[in-house]
């Protein structure tokens, strides 16, 4: 669906379905809400609201919401929890995509009003609707996309403009998930590039460069070398770069492995099915990178997309291959399909000394330990600076991109990649002692010998879920460079 964020009372009333959002307490003879309804809704409209939003029941998140029709129109009422834990986003925000997605919006014109507890709110509340309503389909039956009308306000009816900046944040995370969704066979490296390219430079003063094939050895970037040599589409790290050559510098690496067979260590039927989402960080980062090249930063700001597919064949990289990484250091491979780490150490490294970075942060489907750690709405957050971790942690309950801080231990960690011929092995020993934060270990390995301030975000979970895209980490990485910036 198309998304128009310029509502007026009259598109409102007049849609073939409305969805009325709001928590519980906005509801109810002397509830808050009342006078948003009067403002926006003409009164059988509004009337049949309140009656529908009083009998409507949330459970824990937003569970219940109710559906009559009403002269005119199909009127949906979802109703959120009044209450959110400390660890939720305030705004509610998985709770307006749940109602978004099940609402079952036909091929006429549809409209949401949301009536937002803060103004605050709006961004996270504005993306929650994007991520409700996918961009991506091959079905057949798909009919023309409608458009989808969009208000906000609050209890009092006062409206909550979208800015330019806010609409783009949502088309971004769209374009995001959109990419995670298509097919790995028409979205190889080449192919991404390619739609990253024309994406990129669309926005004034954007400088693209690529390092492809057998230039990535050139380049000694090994590992994403290896592990993409042979796929029909070969290999390569894709530069973007916007700002002046002035101020803090932030480099934003995103895992790109287009599709992961797992190689040689080949996954097993039901874990290779999705694997197309394992370029998940990529996107994430390259939606980000465009919100936040537009806006026409101050500082210096580099996007770095480490592009590969982990294919089978003669030329595969094999367990017991020795490599060499960007950092100059070397990984005896162990294990195959823990391949994105090394695009990432890869990335990263380049970032810090090639670039110059003060600031790295990445953005990975790293392990599937994730959601064991984190759960599917939280992404899990290692860093080796405090600042950069709470930036991280607040920009996710701001955006309603969730974050959860792993430990960050060295010490504790790099044994389990001891190797008796190499400085380290790609796959740890005990895959019981903290998974994510060791994998997140390996990649900072790398930086050993910089003094990068590195963030990593691992994004599995929340990246793809229910078998789509979610857009996950543009809000977020958007929101949390701009914060990193105003600080500097």
């Amino acid at each position: 669906m198309k998304l128009d964020f310029a509502a007026t009372p009259e598109r409102l009333a007049s849609a073939d379905h409305l969805l009325v959002v709001a928590s519980k307490s906005a509801f109810g003879p002397r509830a808050r809400g009342a006078g948003a309804l009067a403002r926006w809704l003409p009164p059988e409209l509004a009337a049949l609201a309140q009656k529908l939003g009083e009998e409507a029941q949330p459970g824990l998140l937003a569970g219940a919401a109710t559906s009559r029709t009403a002269p005119g129109n199909r009127l949906t009422v979802g109703v959120l929890a009044d209450e959110r834990s400390r660890h939720a986003a305030p705004s509610g925000a998985e709770g307006i995509r749940k109602l978004v997605a099940g609402v079952g919006f036909g091929s006429g014109t549809a409209a949401v009003l949301l009536l937002l507890d803060d103004k605050d709110h709006a961004l996270a509340a504005h993306n929650a609707i994007g991520r409700g309503l996918p961009l991506f389909t091959r079905k057949s039956t798909a009919k023309a996309p409608g458009t989808l009308a969009i208000a906000c306000c609050l209890a009092n009816g006062t409206p909550v403009t979208a800015t330019p900046h806010e609409r783009d944040i949502v088309a971004q995370a769209r374009f995001a998930a959109a990419l995670v969704d298509t097919p790995p066979t028409d979205l190889d490296p080449a192919a991404f590039a390619a739609q990253a390219k024309r994406a990129l430079r669309s926005v004034r003063g954007v400088r693209v460069r690529e390092i492809a094939g057998d230039a990535l050895l050139r380049a000694k970037l090994g590992g994403i070398h290896a592990v993409g040599r042979c796929a029909r589409s070969a290999p390569r790290l894709l530069l973007a770069e916007a700002g002046p050559k002035r101020g803090t510098h932030v480099a934003l690496v995103g895992k790109g492995v287009t599709y992961d067979t797992g190689g040689l260590h080949l996954k097993a039927r039901g874990a290779m099915e999705t694997m197309k989402s394992d370029m998940g960080g990529a996107a994430a980062m390259l939606g980000a990178f465009l919100v936040l090249a537009r806006q026409k930063p101050a500082h210096r700001l580099s996007l770095v997309l480490c592009l590969a597919e982990n294919a089978i064949g003669p030329a595969a990289y094999k367990p017991d291959d020795v490599l060499t990484l960007h950092s100059g250091k070397t990984v005896e491979i162990n294990n195959t399909d823990a391949e994105g780490r090394l695009l990432l150490a890869d990335g990263c490294s380049y970032a810090a000394r090639e670039l110059g970075a003060a600031i790295v942060l990445d953005a990975a489907t790293l392990t599937g330990a994730q959601g064991v750690a984190t759960g599917d709405l939280h992404a899990a957050v290692v860093s080796n600076d405090a600042g950069i971790e709470q930036t991280l942690l607040d920009a996710g309950r701001t955006t309603g991109d969730l974050c959860w801080p792993l430990p960050f231990a060295p010490e504790f960690y790099r044994s389990e990649f001891a190797s008796p011929i190499a400085d380290m092995r790609n796959s740890v020993k005990n895959r019981s002692n903290a998974q994510s934060s060791c994998a997140a270990e390996f990649v900072h390995w790398h930086l050993d010998g910089t003094s990068v301030r590195w963030g990593h975000v691992d994004l599995a979970f929340p990246a793809f879920r229910g078998d789509r895209g979610t857009g996950f980490g543009v809000a977020l990485f958007a929101a949390a460079v701009a914060a990193l910036a105003r600080r500097s």
